[in-house]
């Protein structure tokens, strides 16, 4: 009879650790579907935030060609204009030479007149 009672029990504990075995496998098979789901959704999560990362340092190389650009465009005017003025520079010079020449021939014809009226009042002095 204890025989009997052993195999019993045994077999109740077998019974009962059958039963704790499968509700635990349930409960790790659960937490298992639970992680590959938060897996999914934190790489989906992650992809999504790529994406719009990718997108947004595009957007920002577009906007910098687009100023670098336009730098270069203002940087040529700038270049004309500086010609230009240079060339300004040139033809005013030249100006200011021809009238510093004017000037100069003026100013020796006014002495070389100044000489002859001085001239001309030592001759009638005598």
């Amino acid at each position: 009879m204890t025989k009997a009672i052993k195999k019993v029990t045994l077999e109740l504990v077998y019974e009962v650790v059958d039963e704790r075995t499968k509700s635990i496998l349930e409960v790790v098979n659960e937490i298992k579907r639970r992680q590959e789901e938060d897996f999914r959704y934190l790489n989906n999560k992650i992809d999504t935030q790529i994406g719009q990362l990718r997108q947004e340092m595009a957007q920002l190389e577009q906007r910098l060609d687009t100023q670098i650009g336009q730098l270069r465009q203002e940087m040529g005017q700038l270049r004309q204009e500086i010609g230009q003025l240079r060339q300004e520079m040139g033809q005013l010079r030249q100006e200011i030479m021809q009238i510093t020449q004017k000037v100069d021939s003026q100013i020796s014809q006014l002495n070389q007149r100044i000489d002859t009226v001085i001239q001309l009042i030592v001759d009638l002095k005598r």
